[in-house]
């Protein structure tokens, strides 16, 4: 790992991309400009009207899912089952567990918005206007112009499974400091997502818990997607008190079942009961655990189940787990509640089902998130069993 580290600052650049000078511009701050021009009475009403708006805005709390953590670069081989070493070459794709929660979203006809920071480089800027292109709310995003961007290379084994190696060193989304928070947008959500890997190290810890508190008092459901990356951790302790530290405050978890395995040290991840015991703590909704192919369950203070998946062929694993949150956070966005009603959470996690098989017959994450119509259509005749 540290050999990976020191690696990450010299080969973070040797990737070059030739991109439009001119996109760049779409993503500064311009400045404010005044005129004593105009009428100081029409400026007042103006402000008075505008900041009227704004909380009008705020207050209606609307469908809004506001995703916070990395965005990042990921390169998958273009041959699968083989090492990084052995790879003839690598497709670069847009990733980062956070963004792909946004894009996906979006991409059903969601509203979804993305808090992170990324460097003041050709891959920042390029995926800051890949999120604006998919209809993600951008304003969030800041540059570090004195960090460069993360990036993962991610290896596919022979059956769509991965594993990977990060370059961070440190990398731009780990510097977001709490300043840089757009808390305004997160006002705005109904709904606030975040994953783990944002609280590795400081200043983004901090800033990570900052915004938690912030949308907690703006009264947005909180959803957690630990999003396990042991690579990332100092160690295997570490990860699991960092990714258990914030576990009780949030209202809707997704797990993996390697992640129940490691989280519980090496209890029966099949077992209700360990779930119900180790992981549901009191103030939950919502505990759902995927399995990959074969669905997933979920578990509510009064009823619990499972969904079953939909079969297809695995190219590629990478986002399916986000495409699955994607799915289920657009259902309730518009329907905070559907948590109350198992017909209604069940109909609502065979489509998140139906997104996650699509994201995985396509190679990279975000290219392979799928639009409703695609899914409407994979789970024609599929029901809930």
């Amino acid at each position: 790992m540290d050999r990976s580290s020191k690696k990450g600052s010299k080969m973070a650049c040797c990737f070059p991309v030739i991109l439009d000078r001119s996109m760049r511009s779409s993503f500064k701050l311009s400045k404010s400009s005044s005129s004593s021009k105009l009428n100081k009475s029409k400026s007042s009403i103006c402000s008075s009207t505008s900041l009227s708006m704004k909380k009008k805005d705020v207050q209606e709390n609307n469908e809004l899912v506001v995703c916070f953590g990395e965005l990042l670069i990921d390169f998958v081989p273009t041959l699968s089952g083989v090492s990084l070493a052995e790879a003839p070459g690598f497709k670069k794709a847009p990733g980062g567990a956070p963004a792909n929660v946004a894009v996906g979203i979006a991409r059903l006809g969601g509203s979804s918005a993305f808090i992170g920071k990324v460097g003041g480089d050709e891959f920042g800027y390029m995926l800051a206007d890949i999120l604006k292109e998919n209809n993600v709310d951008n304003s969030g995003m800041r540059f570090d112009s004195n960090a460069r961007t993360a990036l993962a290379f991610v290896t596919l084994k022979a059956d769509g499974e991965r594993e990977f190696m990060f370059f961070r060193n440190p990398s731009a989304d780990m510097l977001l400091t709490e300043a840089e928070l757009d808390k305004d947008l997160i006002h705005k959500a109904r709904i606030f997502h975040y994953g783990s890997i944002s609280l590795i190290a400081e200043p983004c810890r901090s800033t990570h818990l900052a915004a938690m508190e912030i949308a907690k008092k703006a009264g947005c459901i909180l959803s957690y997607d630990p999003n396990l990356r042991l690579p990332l951790w100092p160690s295997a302790e570490a990860a699991r008190k960092g990714i258990l530290s914030i576990w009780d405050q949030a209202d809707i978890i997704k797990v993996s079942e390697d992640e129940i395995t490691f989280l519980t040290d090496g209890e029966d991840a099949y077992d209700d009961n360990v779930v119900m015991t180790k992981l549901f703590h009191p103030n939950l909704k919502l505990l759902l655990v995927t399995e990959g192919g074969d669905g997933c369950r979920y578990y509510t203070k009064n009823f619990h189940g499972k969904v079953n998946g939909i079969k297809v062929t695995a190219v590629d694993t990478t986002g399916a787990g986000d495409a699955f949150v994607g799915g289920l956070l657009n259902s309730m966005a518009s329907d905070p509640d559907i948590y109350l009603d198992e017909k209604k959470l069940r109909d609502a996690l065979l489509f998140a089902n139906g997104c996650g098989a699509i994201t995985v017959t396509e190679k990279g994450a975000i290219p392979a998130l799928p639009t409703k119509e695609a899914v409407l259509k994979i789970l024609d005749g599929a029901t809930a069993k």
